[in-house]
């Protein structure tokens, strides 16, 4: 594993500070030990373990979770934050949805009910000894909120909020809400598609799927985070897209690929895509 050392002095402390990491490795294991083989098929490309305890989420925190989707990370969460624990699932701003290819009149209006109908799947996922659920949207954190998330976890959120920021500013509120929920010392954690260096900034713009690490990092220290460490955790060397490719173009989405068995064998060779992942620190 490897770690940047752009890691930091925090304001008014003297010494390096690292995010603790519960002494929970075994549960945490036996916990994804116990998921569905479906579930478990995403490990080697989302290692769960390693991304959770590289961030430090512990039991019974508060962690705010960017664009849960179909609560693949919600699930885990669940159950290994515990009773005493709560997640606060964020959404993006309805003004952002009609932006998409796909943000139809109709699209948009059932968008409009996912705050209460993402609560209500959680439910059904829920047991009495696993985390409270909470929703909102981002650009409008609630005011009790504000202050009270031990971590904030992004997983390929940023591309969709940096390809639209110019429509609305979707990518800087979001960072912002994201520094405004953390209490002071909290961990904003990243998993994002990484653009290579080499490639041109426009085609690395989030339109394709792609970021690159420094356009992230400028962002987050933008809203006032100090960034603290990157690790290889989710890197994948693989993934080395053309000018002409997006990052659905690999699995599990194989858009282009048009049920050719030849196509879609090279593509499962390669994998998911490259992923960086970075951990910032909010000062105290």
């Amino acid at each position: 594993m490897r770690f940047s050392c752009a890691a930091l002095l925090l304001l008014g402390v003297g010494a390096l500070q690292m995010p603790a990491v519960a002494d929970t490795g075994t549960d945490l294991a036996e916990l994804l030990a116990a998921q569905p083989a479906e579930v478990q098929a995403r490990y080697p490309y989302r290692h769960p373990q390693a991304t959770l305890e590289f961030f430090g989420v512990q039991p019974g925190m508060t962690v705010l979770e960017g664009l849960p989707g179909g609560g693949w990370y919600t699930k885990l969460l669940l159950p290994y934050l515990g009773e005493e624990g709560t997640i606060i699932a964020a959404d993006y701003a309805m003004n952002m949805w009609p932006l998409f290819p796909f943000g139809t009149e109709q699209f948009v209006a059932k968008r409009a009910n996912w705050l209460t109908e993402f609560t209500a799947m959680t439910d059904d996922w829920r047991s009495d000894a696993s985390a409270k659920v909470t929703t909102m949207r981002f650009g409008s954190l609630p005011k009790e909120l504000a202050g009270t998330a031990d971590v904030v976890f992004f997983a390929r959120v940023l591309h969709n909020l940096a390809n639209f920021e110019a429509e609305g500013g979707f990518l800087t509120q979001a960072i912002a809400d994201a520094y405004a929920a953390l209490k002071p010392g909290g961990v904003f954690g990243v998993v994002q598609h990484e653009a290579r260096v080499e490639m041109p900034d426009e085609w690395a713009d989030g339109s394709r799927g792609y970021l690159k690490k420094a356009f992230v990092i400028e962002h987050a220290e933008k809203a006032g985070f100090v960034f603290e460490a990157d690790s290889d955790i989710n890197a994948n060397d693989a993934d080395q897209p053309g000018l002409e490719d997006v990052v659905w173009r690999l699995p599990p989405s194989y858009r282009g690929s048009s049920g050719d068995a030849e196509s879609k064998a090279k593509l499962d060779a390669i994998g998911e895509s490259n992923r960086m992942t970075l951990r910032f620190r909010k000062p105290d």
